[in-house]
């Protein structure tokens, strides 16, 4: 379900088609606000700076006109204003021309200022504008000073310069800026489409390898060369797919053992039982022998699904721990009292060499399961008249428990698979003496949970030592 999800929402999404509109619209803004923010710093830096020089020459003229009091005088600073500027003069002692093109002879309905500004201009007021001009039949900007003899407006001075001398000096590198921008634009837009693509590729081969999962194919893997994030994904990805790979694996080789393991007890089950109801059995002895097999079965199917049972909890992460302080010593001491009939049959000796001192913490039903396991495989492979030996001692912080037996031993390639489910060295011997090959995972799976370490020492014709390692508890922390 999660991974036809996955692999549905990678379809939806269009994840190709967002990038690239993305990419698109981004370098799409960076360029408008690129060319907005050139032609307002324009705008503030050398417009702005025009307008102010007109406003400095204007107020030159004025201080000039007050000073001078000589016309003769005056024109010739306008004059040689006019020339050495950009902007042109025009003078006037009746206000009243600036409100029509009288200066210029023009049509009377054409005017330098409009009615609004000449009343700023007997207000005392300076007039600045930027404006297409009837008059110049051009875009200006404009500056009209005021000439005040008292509280009478007496005259004007007009100063102006056409737009497009203001913005010549940007019109030459306006054409360099437009194809550096369009260049820019192709640069992001290709980088884009390639960032896009190297993100799309591996997302895509996700995609096709996600649907092969779907469908129970856990083998293919992603590339994943790159030390980026989409690297990182790709082999999260792998991960996520050997992970599955091994589940697979595990849940076919379960169902195959637990298969395995079923049948071979139903079968004799279903035999003899077949056999008395159709009256095969002739004695009461023969009848009696075939119910102690049945009997044996039954015990054996009722031992696997109890250990079944045991792993499928204890695999979960869920599955609780009664953890309190145990003197470990006795505790082993109550298990190896259970097993003196099976120990006197064989004639094994135990030899225990138990510290009572040592305390650890952990689940006391749990640990009693281990040992008891343990003691179980010990006395199962040991021949008849040999010893086990159990031995208890603390090394620092450490309590050790090892269990040793004098049985045939464990070939050192099987010494790696030993604990997993199901495992035998010798599957035929281990099924007639009725293992059910899950006692050794549920130990892992208890001593794991313990947070305690397990080490297991064997050789064939030597025996086996399996020592568990729990952390003690000091008395005087009790």
């Amino acid at each position: 379900m999660a991974i036809n999800s996955f692999r549905n929402r990678l379809t939806r999404i269009g994840l190709r088609q967002k990038i690239g509109f993305t990419i698109a619209v981004v370098a799409l803004l960076t360029v408008l606000i690129t060319i907005g923010l050139t032609y307002y710093l324009y705008e503030k830096l050398y417009v702005d700076k025009q307008e102010d020089l007109l406003l400095l020459q204007g107020r030159s003229l004025e201080e000039a006109y007050y000073e001078e009091r000589n016309m003769e005088s005056f024109q010739e600073r306008l004059k040689w204003t006019a020339d050495n500027s950009e902007a042109d003069v025009i003078f006037t002692e009746d206000p009243m021309k600036l409100s029509a093109s009288l200066p210029y002879g023009g049509a009377e309905s054409e005017t330098l200022i409009t009615f609004e500004e000449r009343q700023q201009l007997l207000n005392g007021e300076t007039v600045t504008m930027v404006r297409q001009h009837p008059v110049f039949n051009q875009d200006i900007l404009a500056v009209a000073i005021p000439l005040l003899d008292g509280d009478v407006l007496s005259g004007a001075i007009f100063l102006y310069m056409p737009l497009e001398d203001v913005y010549a000096p940007f019109e030459s590198i306006r054409y360099i800026l437009a194809g550096l921008l369009l260049l820019i634009l192709l640069v992001v837009v290709w980088s884009g489409r390639k960032i896009a693509s190297q993100l799309i590729q591996p997302l895509k081969k996700m995609e096709m390898i996600s649907g092969r999962m779907a469908a129970g194919d856990f083998s293919k893997r992603i590339e994943a060369s790159a030390s980026d994030e989409m690297g990182a994904l790709a082999r999260s990805f792998n991960q996520l797919a050997k992970s599955l790979e091994e589940v697979e694996s595990n849940r076919r080789e379960f169902l195959q053992n637990v298969s395995h393991e079923l049948r071979t007890p139903l079968s004799y089950m279903r035999g003899y039982t077949e056999a008395m109801l159709e009256g095969v059995v002739e004695s009461e002895e023969e009848r009696q022998r075939y119910l102690g097999i049945i009997h044996k079965e039954t015990a054996r199917l009722s031992r696997l699904v109890n250990d079944l049972l045991d792993l499928a909890q204890l695999e979960g992460d869920s599955y609780p721990m009664k953890m309190e302080p145990i003197p470990f010593g006795q505790l082993v001491l109550d298990v190896t009292e259970r097993f003196k009939l099976p120990l006197e049959q064989k004639r094994i000796q135990l030899d225990l060499q138990l510290d009572e001192e040592a305390i650890i913490e952990g689940d006391p039903d749990r640990l009693e399961q281990v040992i008891g396991n343990l003691l179980d495989n010990a006395v199962r492979y040991s021949p008849e008249g040999e010893k086990i030996f159990i031995q208890m001692e603390q090394r620092e912080e450490w309590t050790v428990l090892t269990i040793e037996d004098r049985g045939p031993g464990i070939p050192s390639e099987d010494l790696a698979n030993i604990m997993d489910r199901f495992y035998r060295v010798h599957k035929s011997r281990t099924r007639n003496e009725g293992g059910s090959g899950l006692g050794l995972a549920i130990v892992k799976q208890i001593v794991m949970k313990h947070e305690a370490k397990i080490d297991i020492e064997s050789a064939p014709g030597k025996g086996t030592s399996i020592s568990l390692a729990f952390k003690s508890i000091a008395l005087g922390n009790e």
